[in-house]
């Protein structure tokens, strides 16, 4: 018997219009002989279930059902694509535990803690991952820039601290531009994350866990046309992604491992993406930031990386739901 799953998307931020292109991706490679495939689409104006015909319909929040071709539907499990709040920094998680229905990111409190960037990096450091050096702002506390620049070296990155897709971020390598840079990042969240700059490459990676084991997808190196990875360089074509990276060996399983480690040290579930900066000065990588519900358009890096590891993007996809019930 096919299970039934509810794939959830759209979302509270900026980020929603990303959120619908990974479900579009997801959707048409699910495999429908084994399951039966619901679009949900959480979203301000309300929670919908949204037919193949088009037709909408309200969900029902008490046990998360629809209603379908005259039936009450419910579900086996939910394949989350929402990118930002609520379903990336724990809150629908939660909501899922408390009806015990399983889902296919990482458990509310993993999510809620790496959708806070300053405290993502702080557990990682004390788990003994290389970081940054960082400081963490509050909007109800302003902090002089010149106090800001007493404690961490020029340039940096200034960027909210919550949510993703780099919307907000600055690369400030003047004193007089921090201010604005700040200012910019408190548009978008009341928590802002400056943070020293690393030279090195930039990869990303995949890691997700299949039949109790932890899979690393083939490293991507990014790089940008822009001075940094900025929302441009990430959807608007300002950057190259290659995939696999052309990297010697020796870097390449230095990424693998700290990877591997993260994921294990976060209690991480489901695919996550984790962003490294690889310092040739230090030989070693350094970790930016954890992603728990990364894209997954066509164009997204881990459909990349899936299809660089020889799986099919339905294979890929069966084996991450499948989890969710182990």
């Amino acid at each position: 018997m096919k299970k039934r799953i509810a794939l959830v998307t759209g979302g509270f931020s900026g980020e929603a219009e990303i959120s619908y292109k990974s479900a579009i991706t997801v959707g048409n490679n699910l495999d429908r002989e084994k399951f039966e495939v619901c679009k949900i689409d959480i979203n301000p104006a309300g929670w919908f279930y949204e037919a193949e015909d088009g037709q909408r319909s309200v969900v029902n929040k008490e046990d998360f059902s629809v209603l379908a071709n005259g039936h009450n539907v419910t579900f086996d499990a939910v394949l989350l694509c929402i990118h930002g709040t609520p379903g990336e920094d724990g809150k629908l998680q939660g909501y899922f535990d408390m009806l015990n229905i399983p889902y296919t990111s990482c458990d509310a409190a993993t999510s809620a803690l790496t959708f806070n960037k300053r405290y993502t990096v702080a557990v990682a450091a004390f788990g003994g991952v290389k970081v940054a050096k960082s400081l963490h702002l509050f909007k109800h506390t302003p902090v002089a820039a010149s106090s800001i620049l007493t404690q961490l070296q020029l340039p940096v990155f200034v960027k909210p601290n919550n949510g993703g897709s780099s919307i907000g971020m600055s690369k400030v390598a003047k004193a007089d531009e921090l201010d604005a840079a700040v200012a910019k990042a408190f548009n978008e969240d009341n928590q802002v994350l400056v943070e020293e700059f690393i030279a090195g490459r930039e990869f990303t990676i995949g890691v997700f866990k299949s039949k109790g084991q932890i899979i690393t997808l083939p490293i991507t190196e990014v790089i940008s046309k822009k001075d940094f990875f900025d929302y441009e360089a990430k959807y608007l074509g300002m950057s190259e992604e290659v995939t696999p990276a052309q990297v010697d060996e020796s870097i390449a399983v230095k990424v693998r491992m700290a990877a591997q480690k993260i994921y294990e040290l976060l209690n991480c579930r489901g695919v996550v993406r984790i962003d490294f900066i690889y310092n040739e000065q230090a030989a070693e990588p350094y970790m930016l930031e954890v992603n728990t519900v990364p894209g997954q358009s066509e164009a997204s890096i881990i459909p990349q990386q899936v299809k660089a590891m020889g799986w099919t993007l339905k294979d890929f996809y069966t084996a991450v739901v499948e989890e969710c019930w182990q």
